[in-house]
């Protein structure tokens, strides 16, 4: 097997997990919804209220769902990139760090009050900060990559 079609591999099973996460997260989400923790057709159920807001379970969902799918689209596209299978693979791991990092980061708004990560807070809230951390060093390594990605495509003749 060529280190391409590894570094696809590697994506295809990482976007798997990914999107088993999204799934887990919508149960939260479902749980949060109904105000109770209840398995149907398991008997009985929790009376518990989640914490957080609508939006933010929504969007720790969503997270997981495109994430995982973008996963997915870049094993699709990999091929058509003409990178060397080390570079691939620097890709390909980069971006399933950057989902990762995304997703649980997202996950920290629902859970923990004042978490959306979308700035440094200092002493006030540590789970603000570690989403927004997180979310610096997905961001931070998804642009790296675009740019790289995008030079690939625009400006290195193809040797295809």
């Amino acid at each position: 097997m060529d280190g391409i079609r590894k570094s696809q591999r590697l994506l295809v099973g990482h976007g798997a997990l990914v999107l088993l996460s999204a799934f887990v997260i919508g149960f939260g989400f479902l749980f949060f919804l109904i105000g109770e923790i209840s398995l149907w057709p398991i008997p009985g159920s929790i009376d518990y209220q989640l914490p957080g807001t609508y939006d933010a379970w929504r969007m720790a969902h969503m997270e997981g769902i495109t994430n995982g799918f973008g996963l997915w689209l870049l094993a699709a596209v990999l091929p058509l990139l003409d990178l060397s299978a080390k570079t691939s693979r620097r890709i390909a791991i980069g971006m399933i760090i950057t989902a990762w990092t995304i997703v649980i980061a997202s996950c920290f708004d629902p859970l923990f009050p004042s978490s959306r990560g979308l700035a440094l807070t200092g002493d006030s809230s540590l789970t603000n900060d570690i989403a927004f951390l997180l979310f610096v060093i997905g961001i931070g390594i998804v642009v790296a990559i675009m740019c790289r990605i995008a030079y690939q495509c625009l400006f290195v003749r193809s040797k295809l």
